[in-house]
């Protein structure tokens, strides 16, 4: 074979020798086919195109198509799956030739792949062939030989969707008239294939025994098998006639051969099933071949007939009949009574085994086929057969199936009449067997169907009654004069056979209703044969023998009449169609079995019999049956009422009248069937009238009569009877008592007892009202309005009675009877008393539960009946041209609710719906007119007056926002604005009409109706939209909105009505014009809703310009205009704001006195310079100082106007209003740093501390309005110049006054805090729960923001009165203790800009007050007990009673989980207040020395504070600290946290409120760690393990990263030089790297930080190290490492102090021998307590420690007692 290493060069195409012995091959044969190599199986036909033949063959495979094939041959299923997909896909998409050249070798793989084990496989297979035949088309002829036997046995695969596509396939191939004759051709080749399938293969042979699993092989090959026998079949049916000859030559083969018979036994059904049909097949179209092999067939087949499996019943009983059929002779080759007849008794006896819809429609041909040698003797055969048919039927098996029971039945009835036709002589024999088929069999059969109830739906009934009719007929027909005395003979016996089983089962005392209800259905079906017939005909398809399915599926259709019910009275009718032969018969068994019921109800009062007696009477009504019923009661005396001659009439007056009155008789529903059996007999419709009407007048139940209307209203013919009665008075009336009676009694009886009582009358109201027979009412018209009147009313009362809660009930009924009534009858609307009755409902359904008191049953009832009302109306408003009065007075009543009614959220909600459903209902409905819709919605629409008067008594507490603001000016009292609105028990009538208007609005839109008026219309509309902006802008503008207004804006957006959507519908440019021009009237609110959305919808400059053309049209100032103005000024055009100032400050110029604080002078004229000039945009140049000088001219000439240090208890509001605005114009001054003089800087600072000072004075006035603006402008003004001050640059100090800067610090710096730190204490102490968003803490925020720029000095020489606590311990000085006596209870206030304003100026102080504890620190001592010292004792007191607090509030919380802290609540204050402080405590720590900080840990650590916080803080931190819109802003950088952001706790910036507690709780944490790590490592440690999980993730996520860098980073940064000693840091691997050197002595060491820093240790890990013992540098390492762990520092003070140790070792002095350390861990003293017996000394704070936990006194070296 040549050298295992040589190789093929590249390029060397000349296949090996094996190649050439292939192309040799093809060469010969003529054609390529698959070449076998070495395989492991015959049967793996793998395809190998490059050593497959000639290289110009291979050559036409496509590079694809070879590697898909190869694919193909693969074992793996999957990998078939996908390459046969990509074949089919490859195959629909390349060219024809590229596909053409897969050919060759596509019939192999075929051939294998097609019988592939796995069904997608095939399947697959299947689609890519269909593939490939639509592209070659006729070029697939070559090899079709090769193709057909697989592709036949494809197209019969078990898996119906691989056989389907196999047909798809074979379909595209050849059009139908080409199928047969490419099958002939190819007919050799495929019987070849199937007889080598059926007789040569095995489960081994087709599939490799190596690989394959014997289970897989054997359900291969048993599949093969059957498609195998299936496709021989269809090979059969498809060839034409003329081909059989041929085809049997052929197949003599395989039938002479034993191995194919032996498939008629074999163990899978499937193979089975499959051979019986290839049997019948062989029958049908070569029965030559058939006949040759009788002796093998019929044995096959016959010998068969038990088996019982469902797959192959069927097949079976198919090739039985055709074996039957096509072999004369073929009982001679079975043995019949010993082999088949034995086998078919047990089928029969068994019931069919499930299988009786298959096996018994083939009875009666099967029998009919046996010979009569083998039925010898008949009477034997036919007595077993019908006996094992009825034994089969009574299995349990059959008797459960309906489908079953009917084949059986059928089969029965079938088998009957055939064999009695076959014996109908008159010899003895044929005799015996008539007799016994009807004696002994039919009517035994007829006996058990009645007293079986599962079996009385069955088809017997039908069966006998055809029988009998087939008889009847026989019997009078004159050409069968011979057989009719036979026929009559046979009715006899029936009738008197069915007598006798039908009087069994009625004379008896303990009857079976069932039974009973049986022999009634009986005798009615064979009094109505013709009524009968149409399901017996259509039974006839079973004696059919190809049609099995079909049968099947008719016997489970079949509907039967259900036994005992009643039946429609029109069969009566049909009686005189019997023939005599069965009326005279069977009327004499009605008057039996009816004189026999009639005395059992008599003696023993048997409601059964009495029910029989009904079903009797509804059926068979004449005057002999109600005779026989008279006589029967011959005691009875005479007849009362002797008038009536009618019998029938006589019976209702005597004996069912009595029955109808008994009170006892629960059930009276068949009593009625026996009224309309009376009724029918009558002669006349008077005689019926009166009988009724008698009736009526009795006091009968009411259910009889609402039953006889029910079956009035269930048949036309019964409705004929008693229509005259239905429209008489004396029902009306009655019915109308009834309804009176009804509404006024269950208004008052309790509602346990109404229910039951009254259910039935209100029924009988309902159906009388809602039924129409023929569009007509039942009862008369004029009775119908009334009982509606009497409806109405009592829904009126009910109204007034609800609180009592009986009304109930009665409500309830009146809906399913008013809800009825709408829906069944047409234009009932157009009566008034409907209207009146569905403006009621609607009431009821627009108002809330709470003032109904209705169950929510109740309200759903209500609603239900609103809305079939509601619908009815519609119909009648597009039909009818009549006005409705509904809609107008629905519509004056809501809107006189929404206006004097009291409405909370829900009420307002309720009617918003039903108003919504009916504006809904009428948009819906195309034929109502849109001049409806108008007027409908101008009756809602509230008159001009009238929403004036509703704005009106909104609440003006929407005020104090603007004004506090500076968005409007005011110089005029202003009434209401001080009350609070915090209460609110209703919502205002403006917010619900306009919410109710504009849900009406946005349907309108929505639906783009179009109004005869369009624009007008329009206009409406638009206007509805601005009240509902200016609702909307009312609650924004509240300070603090009670939640009742905010529980009315969330169902507001539930409720999908919202400003966004409302402006999205309207027409921008008409509401802008709307709101303009009520702003200008009104100014004030209209005028902010006017900004709102030039704001929120972006509205040009040009466009508001195109409002009002030019600026001159604002003049004559109003406070309209004013206000307009400041509202609009930052959206307008540049050119026009300059405009204005200009024109502003030349009338400025010309004002008197009398005109100063008017709206039309410097008042008004000011506001609006103030508002053009905040934006900033206009150069002012020398304008602004010009006004300045204005201003100083009236201070000289109108001094009192200027409200300097005074009182502001009596000020006008004028005055207010001029002076504010002043300060505002000076603030402005400040900000455009303009060049002031001298004297103008005097002015401008001494009227700002004046004004102050006027603040300051007028504190007890701060809840008038503009005296609180007045306050706030006023600091404001101190801001503005704290702010400008302080951002002065060199530039512009030179451009200032000289002694400018020294009179603002020396003076007025100073002067507006002495003002200002009295003035918050003293508002604090007066005010003590201010409201976080109350109108007074506004005033807080400026004064607070001033606050802010007070300095450390002038915080240490305050000047607030002495205030000091008993028995607290303090270094601080008087002055520091007071002012923290002072502020520090000011951090549980509750209002924030208190607690932010006293924390800064705190902060400012911190840092200096443990210098006051360092300089007392040596009095302490070194004594033996450990030493603890407070941190400042007025924030450690405040810190405790916050504690208390928080513990309530966070206690239920578990650590870990994120308690959310609603803003500015009482919590969220008490929360910030506590986080503040710690951040005080913190920062004091920080700024302490160490030793300091020791004793400062150790009081924290013996009260657990910190532990509290930490545990507190858990709970306060979210889970993902993110910062908001971090990840918005900066996707692709990393994530800002509540860590990694400076937080900015500013007074007025209210804008992050809702993340500033976590993002504070974070900033605390964060400061704990880096201060207090040691602390926080030993809480860390103790905690249980779930806390410690979430500690640590936490930390090392979002914090230990933050904390390392600043570590490393500080290190390296660091200024602090040691002596001897270099620090290194490495930011990379987070080491810290210290070098000690001292003489010859060289130490390295390298600090480790954790990833969990600082919660995991700190590693301190071995260096370099010279001349240093190895006992001494483990100790010196354990020393940093200890160092490190337990001091609240960092890592270079740990090492300052572990380099003090070392010196100091060094110096001499020895270690302490309980720490093994100099200097102590957390006091930082030396070892300075000797024993006096050992001599060596200890640290104080150790030696406590040990004596403490050794429970000893004794030294812990030598263990002597220490002195």
């Amino acid at each position: 074979m040549g050298g295992k290493n040589k190789q093929r060069t590249k390029g060397n195409v000349r296949p090996s020798s094996s190649g050439r012995a292939a192309e040799l091959l093809a060469k010969e044969q003529g054609t390529v086919s698959g070449f076998i190599g070495f395989g492991t199986s015959p049967g793996d036909l793998g395809y190998v195109p490059a050593v497959q033949g000639a290289e110009e063959i291979d050559s036409l495979v496509d590079a694809d198509f070879r590697m898909v094939l190869r694919k193909l041959s693969k074992r793996d299923v999957t990998t078939k799956l996908k390459a046969m997909q990509e074949f089919g896909t490859m195959c629909k998409e390349r060219e024809t030739e590229i596909v053409k050249g897969v050919l060759p070798y596509w019939s192999r793989i075929y051939c294998k792949i097609s019988i592939d084990h796995d069904r997608r496989v095939r399947e697959a297979t299947q689609q890519a062939f269909e593939q490939l035949i639509l592209k070659v088309k006729k070029n697939l002829a070559p090899h079709l030989k090769s193709l057909m036997g697989y592709w036949l046995i494809a197209q019969c695969d078990t898996y119906s969707p691989a056989a389907s596509a196999a047909k798809v396939a074979f379909e595209k191939a050849f059009p139908p008239s080409k199928q047969p004759e490419a099958l002939i051709f190819c007919k050799g080749e495929i019987l070849n294939v199937l007889q080598d399938h059926l007789l040569k293969e095995t489960p081994d042979t087709l599939s490799d025994p190596q690989t394959v699993p014997e289970e897989e092989r054997e359900a291969k090959f048993f599949r093969i098998l059957t498609c195998s026998l299936l496709a021989l079949k269809k090979l059969l049916y498809v060839l034409p006639s003329s081909e059989n000859c041929l085809l049997e030559e052929k197949l003599k083969p395989l039938l002479s051969q034993t191995k194919f018979w032996k498939y008629g036994k074999h163990n899978t059904p499937q193979v089975r099933s499959a051979f019986f049909e290839l049997i019948s097949a062989l029958c049908q179209y070569v029965p030559e071949s058939v006949k040759a092999e009788a002796s093998r067939v019929c044995p096959a087949v016959l010998l068969s007939i038990d088996d019982s499996d469902a797959i192959v019943c069927p097949a079976l009983w198919e090739a039985v009949l055709h074996v039957l059929a096509t072999i004369e002779d073929c009982w001679i080759h079975v043995n019949a009574r010993k082999g088949v007849l034995p086998k078919l008794w047990i089928v029969l006896q068994e019931g069919g085994r499930g299988l009786a819809t298959i096996i018994y429609p083939n009875l009666l041909p099967f029998i009919s086929k046996v010979p009569h040698d083998i039925t010898e003797p008949k009477l034997d055969f036919c007595r077993t057969f019908f006996t094992f048919i009825i034994q089969g039927m009574l299995t349990e098996r059959a008797t459960t199936s309906r489908s079953e029971c009917s084949a059986i039945l059928s089969a029965f009835m079938e088998c009957l009449r055939f064999t009695i036709l076959q014996n109908i002589g008159e010899e003895e024999e044929d005799i015996k067997i008539q007799e016994m088929l009807i004696s002994d069999q039919l009517i035994p059969l007829i006996d058990t169907v009645i007293k079986e109830p599962r079996l009385q739906n069955g088809p017997l009934f039908y069966e006998v009654a055809d029988l009998l009719s087939s008889w009847e007929t026989r019997t009078e027909n004159p050409s069968c004069e011979e057989t009719a005395l036979t026929f009559q003979r046979m009715l006899s016996n029936f009738w008197d056979g069915l007598s006798k089983v039908c009087v069994v089962h009625v004379d008896r005392t303990d009857v079976d209703e069932k039974a009973l209800a049986a022999v009634s259905c009986l005798l009615e079906v064979l009094q109505n044969p013709e009524e009968k017939m149409k399901p017996s005909k259509r039974k006839a398809v079973k004696i059919r023998f190809s049609e099995e399915a079909e049968v099947e599926n008719s016997a489970e259709n079949e509907t039967y009449a259900d036994v005992g019910s009643s039946n429609e009275p029109g069969i009566i009718f049909h009686a005189q169609h019997l023939s005599p032969l069965r009326k005279e018969p069977l009327e004499d068994l009605v008057c039996t079995l009816a004189e026999l019921s009639i005395v059992y109800t008599s003696d023993q009062r048997c409601d059964q019999h009495l029910k029989f007696l009904s079903a009797l009477l509804s059926n068979f009504a004449s005057s002999r049956v109600f005779q026989v019923l008279l006589e029967s009661r011959s005691n009875i005396q005479e007849a009362i009422k002797p008038q009536y001659e009618n019998p029938s009439l006589q019976f209702l007056y005597k004996n069912v009248i009595d029955w109808l009155k008994e009170d006892w008789r629960k059930e009276t529903d068949f009593l009625v069937d026996i009224l309309y059996s009376v009724l029918h007999c009558c002669s006349s419709t008077t005689e019926r009238e009166n009988i009724l009407s008698d009736l009526t007048k009795m006091d009968l139940k009411w259910k009889i009569l609402l039953q006889i209307i029910q079956k009035a209203c269930s048949s036309l013919e019964k409705y004929s009877l008693v229509s005259s009665w239905l429209k008489g008075s004396v029902l009306g009336e009655k019915l109308v008592s009834l309804a009176d009676d009804l509404c006024n009694t269950s208004l008052k009886t309790t509602a346990a007892s109404v229910e039951s009582f009254h259910s039935e009358k209100w029924a009988l109201l309902s159906l009388v009202l809602s039924q129409l027979i023929k569009n007509e009412s039942l009862i008369g018209e004029v009775y119908v309005k009334r009982i509606i009147d009497k409806l109405q009313a009592a829904l009126s009362k009910a109204k007034d009675l609800s609180e009592a809660g009986n009304a109930e009930p009665s409500v309830s009924f009146i809906c399913d009877v008013a809800s009825n009534f709408f829906s069944s009858v047409k234009g009932c609307l157009l009566m008034p008393s409907s209207e009146d009755l569905l403006f009621t409902i609607f009431q009821l359904c627009a108002k809330s539960q709470a003032t109904t008191n209705l169950s929510d049953f109740l309200v759903n009832k209500l609603k239900h009946t609103w809305m079939c009302g509601l619908t009815s109306l519609v119909h009648q408003l597009g039909g009818t041209h009549k006005e409705s009065t509904f809609l107008q007075r629905s519509a004056f009543w809501v809107k006189n609710q929404l206006q004097s009614s009291v409405m909370d959220v829900k009420s307002l909600q309720v009617l918003i719906s039903s108003v919504s459903d009916l504006l809904t209902k009428l948009l819906e409905a195309d034929e109502v007119s849109a001049y409806i819709l108008k007027d409908y919605i101008e009756w809602l629409t509230p008159s001009k007056c009238e929403w004036e008067k509703m704005q009106e008594s909104l609440s003006t507490e929407w005020l104090k926002k603007p004004l506090l603001e500076g968005r409007l000016s005011m110089n005029c009292h202003i009434s209401g604005i001080d009350l609070k609105l915090c209460v609110m028990d209703k919502l205002p009538s403006h917010l619900c009409t306009t919410a109710l208007l504009s849900r009406v609005t946005m349907l309108i839109l929505g639906k783009g109706v179009l109004f005869e008026n369009q624009d007008v219309e329009r206009s409406k509309l638009e206007s509805v939209i601005a009240e509902q902006l200016y609702a909307l802008q009312w609650i924004e503008e509240l300070a603090n909105p009670p939640s009742l207004l905010l529980e009315f804006l969330h169902k507001f957006e539930v409720m999908n009505i919202s400003s966004e959507k409302l402006c999205a519908l309207s027409n921008i440019p008409c509401l802008l014009q709307i709101l303009f021009k009520r702003s200008k009237e009104s100014g004030r609110l209209w005028a902010l809703t006017l900004a709102k959305m030039i704001n929120t919808k972006n509205i040009s400059s040009c466009e508001i310009k195109a409002l009002f053309n030019t600026t001159e049209s604002f003049f004559p100032l109003t406070e309209g205009n004013l206000h307009t103005l400041q509202n609009l000024s930052p959206f307008l055009l540049e050119e026009d704001k300059e405009e204005l100032v200009i024109q502003c400050t030349a009338k400025l110029m010309t004002c008197d006195k009398i005109e100063l604080s008017k709206i039309e002078g410097p008042f008004g004229y000011l506001a609006i310079l103030n508002s053009c000039l905040s934006g900033g945009n206009i150069d002012c140049g020398e304008l602004m100082p010009g006004i300045l000088k204005i201003i100083i001219t009236w201070r000289h000439d109108y001094e009192d106007i200027f409200l300097f240090s005074c009182n502001l208890k009596e000020a006008s509001p004028q005055f207010l209003g001029f002076n504010i605005e002043m300060m505002h114009f000076l603030s402005l001054l400040l900000k455009n740093s303009s060049s002031l003089l001298d004297s103008e800087w005097d002015f401008v600072m001494c009227s700002m501390l004046a004004w102050l000072e006027t603040t300051s004075e007028s504190q007890a006035v701060f809840f008038i309005a503009l005296v609180q603006v007045f306050a706030c402008v006023s600091c404001d003004l101190t801001i503005a110049l704290s702010v400008y001050f302080q951002a002065l640059t060199p530039e512009i100090i030179e451009k200032l006054p000289a002694n400018l800067i020294s009179e603002w610090q020396d003076f007025f710096s100073e002067g507006i805090h002495s003002l200002l730190l009295p003035l918050m204490v003293k508002i604090t102490r007066e005010e003590k729960n201010i409201s976080e968003t109350s109108f007074q803490n506004s005033v807080l925020k400026p004064l607070g923001e001033a606050l802010m720029f007070v300095s450390k000095d002038q915080l240490l020489n305050h000047k607030l009165p002495a205030k000091f606590v008993a028995s607290q311990k303090t270094n601080l000085p008087d002055k520091v203790q007071t002012l923290l006596n002072t502020l520090s209870p000011l951090l549980l206030f509750r209002a924030r800009p208190v607690q932010i304003t006293v924390y800064h100026m705190l902060n400012k102080l911190m840092s200096e007050l443990p210098e006051f504890d360092n300089k007392d620190l040596k009095s302490y001592g070194d004594e033996e007990e450990e030493l603890s010292l407070s941190p400042p004792a007025a924030l450690m007191t405040i810190l405790a009673t916050q504690e208390d607090l928080l513990e309530n509030f966070l206690e239920c919380i578990p650590v870990g989980e994120f308690a959310v802290v609603q803003p500015l609540s009482e919590e969220f204050c008490l929360v910030l207040g506590y986080l503040l402080t710690w951040k005080l405590i913190l920062t004091f720590f920080k700024a302490a020395s160490s030793q300091l900080r020791a004793l400062y840990s150790q009081y924290l650590r013996r009260t657990k504070s910190l532990n509290k916080l930490l545990y507190h803080l858990f709970r306060l931190m979210p889970e993902n600290p993110a910062f908001p819109g971090s990840a918005a802003e900066f996707p692709n950088k990393d994530t800002k946290t509540y860590f990694t952001e400076e937080l900015n706790l500013d007074v007025k910036d209210m804008s992050t409120l809702s993340s500033q507690i976590p993002h504070l709780a974070c900033s605390v944490y964060c400061m704990t760690l880096k201060d207090l790590p040691a602390m926080v490592r030993l809480w860390w440690n103790s905690c249980e393990k779930r806390v410690f999980s979430i500690v640590d993730k936490f930390t090392s996520k979002y914090v230990s990263n933050i904390l390392s860098s600043q570590e490393i980073s500080s290190v390296q940064t660091s200024t602090q030089l040691f002596n001897g000693m270099m620090v290194k840091a490495r930011s990379a691997t987070r080491e810290v790297i210290a070098t000690y050197s001292v003489d010859d002595i060289f130490i390295e060491l390298i600090i480790q930080l954790p990833p969990n820093y600082p919660l995991g240790s700190i590693t301190v890990e071995s260096g370099k190290r010279v001349g240093v013992a190895v006992q001494q540098w483990r100790n010196w390492m354990l020393q940093l490492s200890t160092y490190l762990t337990h001091q609240n520092g960092s890592i270079m003070e740990g090492l300052a102090l572990w380099k003090n140790n070392v010196d100091k070792r060094f110096e001499g002095v020895e270690d302490c021998m309980i720490c093994f350390s100099v200097i102590h861990g957390s006091n930082y003293s030396l070892p300075k307590k000797a024993c006096r017996t050992c001599k060596k000394k200890f640290h104080s704070a150790c030696l406590y420690k040990w004596f403490t936990s050794s429970n000893k006194s004794t030294c812990p070296l030598c263990r002597e007692t220490f002195f």
